[in-house]
């Protein structure tokens, strides 16, 4: 039986929850506020999701001797290139800003969710 704490499981977990959370706010955005909404929090939830993976990716890394020293380079400028990426799209788009925010907290929520897992399942 797989240990149910451990790193992978854990970032398994957190990247289906935001998969969840990211599909039942992108539904609540679009009904209860139109598709400027809709389509902000999806672009929100996309960034995350992008974040988490690159997060992810160098977590995994760590102490890997064959990490390409470039890679580091890329991961530093992440935060640029998702603000950017995201300050280019809301300048063209009339994607609305709150919800873009709103999904970008995306990966928050869902390690607080599996924060929430964690402490429960230790208690067994």
């Amino acid at each position: 039986m797989p240990d149910e704490l451990s790193f992978e499981r854990a970032a398994w977990r957190i990247g289906r929850i935001m998969m969840v959370i990211g599909s039942l706010g992108t539904c609540v955005a679009l009904v209860a506020r139109g598709w400027k909404w809709g389509a902000g929090f999806l672009l929100g939830a996309a960034i995350s999701g992008l974040n988490f993976h690159w997060l992810y990716r160098l977590v995994a890394g760590l102490g890997k001797s064959d990490m390409p020293r470039n890679r580091s380079v890329i991961l530093g400028f992440r935060y640029v290139i998702l603000g950017g990426g995201a300050y280019v799209i809301l300048r063209l788009s009339r994607i609305s800003l709150m919800a873009v925010l709103a999904g970008v907290f995306l990966l928050t929520a869902a390690v607080f969710v599996e924060v929430v897992f964690e402490i429960v399942y230790a208690r067994k």
